[in-house]
Protein backbone atom coordinates (compact mmCIF):
# COMPACT_ATOMS: atom_id res chain seq x y z
CA UNK A 1 0.00 0.00 0.00
CA UNK A 2 1.28 3.57 -0.94
CA UNK A 3 2.48 5.58 2.24
CA UNK A 4 0.00 8.83 2.22
CA UNK A 5 2.29 11.77 1.93
CA UNK A 6 -0.22 14.96 1.84
CA UNK A 7 -3.87 15.30 1.38
CA UNK A 8 -5.80 18.48 0.65
CA UNK A 9 -9.19 18.35 1.83
CA UNK A 10 -12.50 20.97 0.96
CA UNK A 11 -9.35 23.54 -0.30
CA UNK A 12 -10.93 27.06 -1.35
CA UNK A 13 -8.92 30.30 -2.22
CA UNK A 14 -9.95 33.58 -2.98
CA UNK A 15 -8.59 36.60 -4.54
CA UNK A 16 -10.57 39.33 -3.48
CA UNK A 17 -13.86 38.82 -5.78
CA UNK A 18 -11.93 35.96 -7.99
CA UNK A 19 -12.55 32.24 -6.91
CA UNK A 20 -9.41 31.01 -7.51
CA UNK A 21 -10.16 26.95 -5.87
CA UNK A 22 -13.55 26.15 -4.65
CA UNK A 23 -13.57 22.02 -2.73
CA UNK A 24 -10.53 20.87 -3.68
CA UNK A 25 -9.53 17.48 -2.66
CA UNK A 26 -6.88 15.36 -3.01
CA UNK A 27 -4.58 12.79 -1.89
CA UNK A 28 -0.77 12.48 -2.63
CA UNK A 29 1.02 9.05 -2.21
CA UNK A 30 4.99 9.14 -1.41
CA UNK A 31 6.84 8.81 -4.28
CA UNK A 32 4.00 9.49 -6.47
CA UNK A 33 4.57 11.40 -10.04
CA UNK A 34 1.19 13.73 -10.16
CA UNK A 35 0.25 15.95 -13.15
CA UNK A 36 -2.28 18.98 -12.27
CA UNK A 37 -3.60 19.65 -15.60
CA UNK A 38 -6.20 22.24 -16.70
CA UNK A 39 -6.27 25.34 -18.84
CA UNK A 40 -4.66 28.50 -17.88
CA UNK A 41 -6.09 29.81 -14.53
CA UNK A 42 -7.29 27.44 -13.37
CA UNK A 43 -5.97 27.68 -10.68
CA UNK A 44 -3.07 24.83 -10.90
CA UNK A 45 -0.31 27.44 -9.55
CA UNK A 46 -2.32 28.72 -6.44
CA UNK A 47 -2.88 24.75 -5.68
CA UNK A 48 0.98 24.32 -5.51
CA UNK A 49 1.71 27.59 -3.72
CA UNK A 50 -0.83 26.27 -0.80
CA UNK A 51 1.15 22.69 -0.70
CA UNK A 52 4.56 24.69 -0.66
CA UNK A 53 3.31 26.77 2.31
CA UNK A 54 3.60 30.07 0.15
CA UNK A 55 0.12 31.02 0.50
CA UNK A 56 -2.60 29.56 2.86
CA UNK A 57 -6.24 28.65 2.00
CA UNK A 58 -9.37 30.68 2.98
CA UNK A 59 -11.24 27.00 3.36
CA UNK A 60 -10.20 23.35 3.66
CA UNK A 61 -6.87 22.46 4.89
CA UNK A 62 -3.69 20.78 3.60
CA UNK A 63 -2.76 18.07 6.09
CA UNK A 64 0.66 15.96 5.66
CA UNK A 65 1.53 12.47 7.17
CA UNK A 66 0.93 11.98 11.08
CA UNK A 67 1.05 15.81 11.05
CA UNK A 68 4.50 16.39 9.87
CA UNK A 69 5.32 19.31 8.86
CA UNK A 70 7.75 19.67 6.05
CA UNK A 71 11.46 21.01 7.40
CA UNK A 72 13.49 23.75 5.66
CA UNK A 73 14.30 21.51 2.51
CA UNK A 74 12.00 19.45 2.46
CA UNK A 75 10.01 20.83 -0.06
CA UNK A 76 11.97 21.85 -3.54
CA UNK A 77 10.22 24.58 -6.06
CA UNK A 78 10.68 24.98 -9.93
CA UNK A 79 9.25 27.57 -11.41
CA UNK A 80 8.61 28.57 -14.99
CA UNK A 81 11.06 30.84 -15.46
CA UNK A 82 14.48 29.23 -13.86
CA UNK A 83 14.79 32.82 -11.73
CA UNK A 84 18.54 32.44 -11.60
CA UNK A 85 21.01 35.09 -9.59
CA UNK A 86 22.17 36.36 -12.91
CA UNK A 87 25.61 37.69 -11.66
CA UNK A 88 26.04 33.97 -10.15
CA UNK A 89 27.84 30.96 -11.65
CA UNK A 90 25.88 27.92 -12.00
CA UNK A 91 27.43 26.59 -8.38
CA UNK A 92 26.93 30.07 -6.93
CA UNK A 93 22.92 29.34 -8.46
CA UNK A 94 22.69 25.71 -7.49
CA UNK A 95 24.70 26.77 -3.53
CA UNK A 96 21.77 29.29 -2.46
CA UNK A 97 19.60 26.95 -0.95
CA UNK A 98 22.33 25.95 1.49
CA UNK A 99 23.90 29.36 2.17
CA UNK A 100 20.80 30.70 3.47
CA UNK A 101 20.58 27.67 5.63
CA UNK A 102 23.87 28.63 7.19
CA UNK A 103 25.92 25.68 5.45
CA UNK A 104 29.42 26.60 4.77
CA UNK A 105 30.32 26.47 1.38
CA UNK A 106 33.63 24.08 1.53
CA UNK A 107 30.63 21.25 3.39
CA UNK A 108 28.04 22.28 0.63
CA UNK A 109 30.11 22.15 -2.32
CA UNK A 110 30.15 17.92 -2.70
CA UNK A 111 26.00 18.43 -2.47
CA UNK A 112 26.74 20.98 -5.05
CA UNK A 113 28.41 19.30 -7.38
CA UNK A 114 26.91 16.35 -6.99
CA UNK A 115 23.66 17.78 -8.01
CA UNK A 116 24.68 19.85 -11.24
CA UNK A 117 26.25 16.38 -12.49
CA UNK A 118 22.85 14.55 -11.78
CA UNK A 119 21.08 17.63 -14.19
CA UNK A 120 24.18 17.11 -16.64
CA UNK A 121 25.68 20.31 -16.20
CA UNK A 122 29.25 18.68 -15.60
CA UNK A 123 31.93 21.73 -17.28
CA UNK A 124 29.74 24.17 -17.12
CA UNK A 125 30.00 24.95 -13.00
CA UNK A 126 31.01 28.22 -13.57
CA UNK A 127 29.13 29.42 -16.32
CA UNK A 128 26.36 32.22 -16.06
CA UNK A 129 22.68 32.29 -16.99
CA UNK A 130 23.86 34.35 -20.03
CA UNK A 131 26.27 32.21 -21.00
CA UNK A 132 23.31 29.40 -20.70
CA UNK A 133 20.76 27.93 -23.46
CA UNK A 134 17.17 28.31 -21.72
CA UNK A 135 17.56 24.44 -21.38
CA UNK A 136 20.58 24.42 -19.76
CA UNK A 137 19.07 27.68 -16.80
CA UNK A 138 15.95 25.09 -16.52
CA UNK A 139 18.44 22.12 -15.44
CA UNK A 140 20.40 24.68 -13.18
CA UNK A 141 17.15 25.50 -11.41
CA UNK A 142 15.89 21.93 -11.03
CA UNK A 143 19.17 20.99 -9.64
CA UNK A 144 18.82 24.35 -6.93
CA UNK A 145 15.87 22.49 -5.93
CA UNK A 146 17.24 19.35 -6.16
CA UNK A 147 20.67 20.31 -3.69
CA UNK A 148 18.70 20.18 -0.01
CA UNK A 149 17.64 16.54 -0.87
CA UNK A 150 13.88 17.12 -0.96
CA UNK A 151 10.88 14.96 -0.06
CA UNK A 152 8.72 16.63 -2.20
CA UNK A 153 9.49 18.30 -5.79
CA UNK A 154 7.23 21.22 -7.02
CA UNK A 155 7.17 21.86 -10.52
CA UNK A 156 4.96 24.91 -11.98
CA UNK A 157 5.66 24.30 -16.07
CA UNK A 158 8.79 24.17 -15.93
CA UNK A 159 9.64 23.20 -19.46
CA UNK A 160 6.63 25.91 -21.16
CA UNK A 161 8.57 28.10 -22.60
CA UNK A 162 11.55 25.97 -24.30
CA UNK A 163 11.46 24.27 -27.58
CA UNK A 164 9.62 20.76 -28.64
CA UNK A 165 13.04 18.97 -28.50
CA UNK A 166 14.56 20.23 -25.65
CA UNK A 167 11.30 20.05 -23.55
CA UNK A 168 11.51 16.18 -24.64
CA UNK A 169 15.01 15.65 -23.36
CA UNK A 170 14.16 17.26 -20.16
CA UNK A 171 11.11 15.56 -19.62
CA UNK A 172 13.27 12.15 -20.15
CA UNK A 173 15.52 13.38 -17.35
CA UNK A 174 13.46 14.36 -14.47
CA UNK A 175 11.75 10.90 -15.19
CA UNK A 176 15.31 9.25 -14.68
CA UNK A 177 15.63 11.97 -11.74
CA UNK A 178 12.48 10.92 -10.24
CA UNK A 179 13.48 6.92 -10.47
CA UNK A 180 16.92 7.81 -9.06
CA UNK A 181 15.97 9.90 -6.03
CA UNK A 182 12.54 8.51 -5.09
CA UNK A 183 10.82 11.89 -4.37
CA UNK A 184 7.23 13.05 -4.75
CA UNK A 185 6.39 15.12 -7.49
CA UNK A 186 3.87 17.45 -8.53
CA UNK A 187 3.80 18.86 -12.17
CA UNK A 188 1.50 21.29 -12.99
CA UNK A 189 1.27 21.56 -17.06
CA UNK A 190 -1.13 22.36 -19.27
CA UNK A 191 -0.31 19.94 -22.01
CA UNK A 192 -2.49 16.55 -22.12
CA UNK A 193 0.95 15.14 -24.02
CA UNK A 194 3.50 15.87 -21.47
CA UNK A 195 1.05 14.79 -18.45
CA UNK A 196 0.53 11.98 -20.28
CA UNK A 197 4.30 11.18 -20.88
CA UNK A 198 5.30 12.03 -17.06
CA UNK A 199 2.87 11.22 -14.57
CA UNK A 200 1.99 7.81 -13.12
CA UNK A 201 -1.57 9.90 -11.97
CA UNK A 202 -2.69 12.78 -13.96
CA UNK A 203 -5.62 15.10 -12.03
CA UNK A 204 -7.70 16.95 -14.16
CA UNK A 205 -8.93 20.57 -12.97
CA UNK A 206 -11.99 22.60 -14.36
CA UNK A 207 -11.59 26.57 -15.58
CA UNK A 208 -11.97 28.76 -12.84
CA UNK A 209 -13.23 28.62 -10.00
CA UNK A 210 -10.72 25.58 -10.45
CA UNK A 211 -11.98 21.96 -9.13
CA UNK A 212 -10.83 18.33 -8.94
CA UNK A 213 -12.92 16.74 -12.06
CA UNK A 214 -11.61 13.51 -12.37
CA UNK A 215 -8.51 11.53 -11.97
CA UNK A 216 -6.25 9.14 -14.38
CA UNK A 217 -4.03 6.12 -12.94
CA UNK A 218 -1.63 6.16 -16.10
CA UNK A 219 -1.16 1.94 -17.29
CA UNK A 220 1.98 2.77 -18.63
CA UNK A 221 5.50 2.47 -17.45
CA UNK A 222 7.64 5.94 -16.57
CA UNK A 223 9.15 6.78 -19.44
CA UNK A 224 7.87 4.29 -21.33
CA UNK A 225 6.98 3.06 -24.44
CA UNK A 226 7.89 5.77 -26.61
CA UNK A 227 5.92 8.50 -27.67
CA UNK A 228 4.97 6.80 -31.02
CA UNK A 229 3.53 3.34 -28.90
CA UNK A 230 0.13 3.13 -29.45
CA UNK A 231 -0.51 2.61 -26.02
CA UNK A 232 1.15 6.36 -24.96
CA UNK A 233 -1.59 7.66 -27.94
CA UNK A 234 -4.38 5.69 -26.32
CA UNK A 235 -3.49 7.41 -23.00
CA UNK A 236 -3.14 10.73 -24.61
CA UNK A 237 -6.81 10.24 -26.47
CA UNK A 238 -8.09 9.05 -22.91
CA UNK A 239 -7.06 12.26 -21.14
CA UNK A 240 -8.12 14.55 -24.16
CA UNK A 241 -11.58 13.38 -23.91
CA UNK A 242 -11.94 13.39 -20.10
CA UNK A 243 -10.10 16.92 -20.32
CA UNK A 244 -12.62 18.40 -23.18
CA UNK A 245 -15.69 16.93 -20.61
CA UNK A 246 -14.19 18.80 -17.63
CA UNK A 247 -13.71 22.13 -19.87
CA UNK A 248 -17.71 21.68 -20.51
CA UNK A 249 -18.74 20.54 -16.94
Amino acid sequence: MTLVMLQLTSVGRRFGAVEALRDVSLTIGAGDFVALLGPSGCGKSTLLRLIAGLDQPDTGRVIWEAGHQPKPGEIGFVFQDATLLPWATATDNVFLPLRIAGIPRDQAMPQVNRALHRVGLDGFEAARPRQLSGGMRMRVSIARALVTRPRLLLMDEPFAALDEFTRHKLQEDLLSLWQELGCTVIFVTHSIYEAAFLARHIVLMTPRPGRIDHEIASPLHPGAPARLDPAYATLVAQVTREMQRALTA
